[in-house]
């Protein structure tokens, strides 16, 4: 038995945070009934590329899920929604603030009809202080927080993240830990609670180290200069012979001497608290000299902290990954099946790998209200 089996999910979220949230809900063994517009739904439906019917984005998304399509602003939505509402365990919403009040479905109102109800609603900013009305995307999360500032290049200009940080480790991890809180409070209390995740504010978390060398020491690192972030030939990206890339992160003393040793720089030349700018163009020298393929060769079983920087469709292909299955569980989308999303719920809280499909918008409306079973 999946350990959510029997928990029920009303989930009014779109694009990513919150149906990245309740894909990890529903692998784990929750009911996810997606709630969408009749006609359009999930704005996430009509990117591109295509899987089927709908983007590959949704169906990877929302694998395993159903859908209904209801009119949120209908005269009758509410009276729709409160079979649903009443035996719901989580509902998570991602709107501005104050939309769903507005449309009475906010969580006083809902409490009303099921006190167990635990209510989680994923913001930008949060529902007070001056930008809790302002429109943002990822992006703008990670420059209104100070990430940016930390990955500027050499030359001060910020490099677009390849990872949706803001939406996944500001929203969509901080939404799954808290439900699972106030899923184990409820246990205790019998009633729910509602939670506020805010994006922007969780990117602080991540920041730990900058936090702490600005507050700590008044050095407030900016981009090129910190530890993790370009200042230190111990922690850098690296050109090879043959224009590719090596990843090194040689931290620790030891591993910094090993890594030492293979390249072939000298003792005296190692010293990277006096001069890391010196050792750093030092090491990228040395490492021109070689191709990424004889680097790989040298490193191999020296305990460097250092490989070769391979592309997306090559690390799906690598066999340390493929054995450790996590390109098994497939979504299907007429008679097409691709791999699942990789999730990071342990396997004994998954179950042995599957096939399931994406929701059609609007399927589970030939379904009685209240009947989800």
């Amino acid at each position: 038995m999946k350990p959510l089996e029997g928990v029920k999910v009303l989930d009014f979220s779109t694009l990513l945070p919150g149906p990245l949230a309740s894909l990890f809900l529903a692998e784990a063994g929750a009911d996810v009934l997606k709630i969408e517009r009749p006609g359009h739904g999930d704005e996430m439906r009509i990117y591109t590329p295509k899987f089927g019917t709908d983007s590959i984005n949704f169906a990877l998304l929302n694998r395993g899920k159903r859908s209904l399509a209801i009119d949120l602003k209908a005269k009758d939505a509410i009276a729709q929604l409160t079979p649903l509402i009443r035996e719901a365990d989580i509902l998570l919403e991602q709107f501005r603030p104050g939309t769903l009040d507005r449309l009475g479905l906010g969580y006083d109102a809902l409490a009303k009809i099921n006190p167990g109800l635990i209510y989680c609603s994923i913001t930008g900013y949060g529902p007070s202080g001056p930008l809790a009305q302002v429109a943002a995307h990822d992006l703008n999360f990670c420059a209104e927080t100070g990430v940016l500032s930390l990955a500027a290049g050499t030359d001060g200009t910020p490099g677009l993240p390849a990872l949706l940080v803001g939406d996944i480790a500001g929203g969509t991890l901080p939404a799954v830990l808290n439900i699972l809180l106030a899923l184990r409070q409820r246990d205790k209390t019998g009633t729910g609670c509602k939670l506020d995740i805010t994006m922007a504010d969780n990117l602080f978390t991540l920041m730990y180290w900058a936090i702490g060398e600005g507050a700590a020491a008044g050095k407030w690192p900016y981009g090129g200069s910190g530890l993790v972030t370009g200042g230190s030939p111990r922690y850098n990206i690296y050109r090879t012979a043959d224009d590719r890339f090596l990843a090194a992160a040689p931290l620790e003393d030891k591993f910094w001497n090993n890594f030492c040793d293979v390249i072939g720089l000298a003792a005296d030349e190692r010293n990277d608290t006096a001069d890391p700018q010196g050792v750093k163009q030092a090491a990228a020298a040395l490492i021109r000299r070689h191709t990424a393929e004889e680097w790989q060769r040298r490193f191999e079983g020296k305990d460097v902290c250092c490989n070769v920087v391979v592309s997306l469709k090559d690390a799906m292909s690598n066999p340390h990954f493929r054995e450790r299955k996590l390109f098994d569980w497939t979504v299907e989308a007429e008679g097409k099946t691709i791999t699942a999303l990789p999730v990071p719920i342990a396997a004994q809280f998954r179950g042995p790998p599957d096939r399931k499909t994406y929701p059609t918008l609007g399927e589970s409306n030939a379904v009685p209200s209240g009947k989800r079973d």
